[in-house]
């Protein structure tokens, strides 16, 4: 019973590296070989752990091929757009200012449902609306509105509205983290005056708290609604 939770350890951490090698996409941008490659190495990683006569190298020595394999593709892929083409594939127009390009569906194999689905999930549910739709190498659909039917944006009312900063966390779960006390110029005083003012008694009561470079602040003790308030900041 040790030999097989010692070899699922082992597989397991070699599998999560794998992964951080290959990056952090989903599962929806991966390109096809990706993809492959991530069932693949589901299938061999179950094979030293469920198979005890089976010696561990036998499935590590896969696994590392594999990753080996990916990143010769991933520089082969970068270095030529030829092979990234061969490899990948190249983004289709599958809907013009003609319609929909029946060419491409058929050289796609998918169905005009489709088309539709991929439309309906970018928030457009009339085809006379999209001026432009692409379909991926990873599979996913980017749409292109006609002018008429493109959404309105700051820009276009002619408005100037203030600049946005990132939030930053400062209390998670009732964990102080100092590390990002210096984006925002916070410090454990500060926070504990925050603290002392909503009346709340220790950080453990904090589920989060997070503040931006202008002061803009959200807090939530347990249990209880959030908070926004701003608080007077002085940025160098």
């Amino acid at each position: 019973m040790l030999t097989l939770i010692i070899r699922a350890i082992i597989v397991y951490l070699l599998v999560l590296l794998v992964f951080r090698i290959m990056g952090k996409r989903q599962i929806g941008q991966m390109q096809p070989f990706e993809l492959v490659l991530t069932l693949v190495i589901a299938d061999l990683a179950t094979i030293p752990m469920a198979e005890s006569s089976i010696p561990t190298l036998n499935g590590v020595v896969p696994l590392i091929t594999l990753v080996v394999v990916h990143f010769f593709l991933t520089v082969l892929s970068k270095k030529s757009p030829k092979i990234a083409n061969i490899i990948s594939g190249k983004p289709v127009i599958i809907i013009d200012p003609n319609g929909i390009n029946y060419d491409a569906v058929e050289q796609l194999n998918i169905t005009v449902d489709d088309i539709f689905e991929a439309i309906h999930n970018q928030g457009y549910f009339k085809l006379e609306d999209v001026h432009y739709a692409i379909m991926e190498t990873n599979g996913v659909v980017n749409v292109m509105p006609k002018a008429e039917a493109s959404p309105v944006t700051v820009k276009d009312l002619k408005l100037s509205p203030e600049e946005n900063f990132l939030p930053v966390t400062l209390i998670s779960q009732g964990n102080l983290l100092q590390e990002n006390f210096a984006f925002v110029n916070a410090s454990e005083g500060l926070i504990n005056k925050v603290l002392d003012n909503e009346k709340i008694q220790s950080i453990k009561d904090v589920v989060a708290f997070t503040m931006d470079k202008s002061g803009q602040c959200y807090l939530q003790e347990k249990n209880k609604p959030y908070k926004t308030f701003q608080l007077e900041v002085h940025n160098e």
